[in-house]
């Protein structure tokens, strides 16, 4: 390579392969609840803003607003989300998390912090909370963030 870093030193590599067993034992440890990721991600979005309307959350989860839709269908059989008519407009529909929403994501994110704790155990405290931070810096750059150096990744992912 012509700046010198070795192939072995490339980050990108093993920050997929551990996303990806991350991502795996997440999963694996959402079955426990009966739910997927896209359904997590759905609720803390909610407990986050509140109250919105579907296609607000549609456009947050950037998802398709039919897909939505089965996705709240299948929040709102597990008594996770309630669905209202707006006051605003009789024909929209707002989405709210319930108390047994609110009570069921605190247990996943329980549970996923336990796994994260088994995954990382290699790290003590601090090196775990420099590795977030340092996470937290790349995520910003390649967002086009406020820690972007001058010539860095742009808003729209190009390097």
């Amino acid at each position: 390579m012509s700046d010198g870093v070795q192939q072995e030193q490339l980050l990108g590599p093993l920050l997929d392969l551990l996303a990806r067993r991350l991502r795996g034992a997440a999963e694996t440890e959402l079955t426990a609840f009966g739910l997927r990721p896209r359904h997590v991600i759905g609720l803390t979005l909610l407990r986050g803003s509140g109250e919105q309307s579907q296609a607000d959350l549609a456009e947050a989860l950037g998802i398709d607003p039919t897909n939505v839709v089965a996705l709240l269908n299948e929040l709102e059989s597990a008594g996770l989300v309630e669905r209202r008519r707006s006051p605003a407009d009789r024909r929209r529909h707002t989405v709210v998390l319930t108390p047994r929403g609110v009570q069921r994501l605190t247990e996943i994110e329980s549970a996923l912090a336990g796994l994260e704790h088994r995954m990382f155990a290699a790290l003590d405290g601090d090196e775990q909370a420099t590795l977030h931070r340092l996470l937290q810096r790349a995520t910003a750059v390649t967002a086009g963030g406020p820690e972007t150096p001058p010539g860095a990744c742009t808003e729209n992912g190009t390097c």
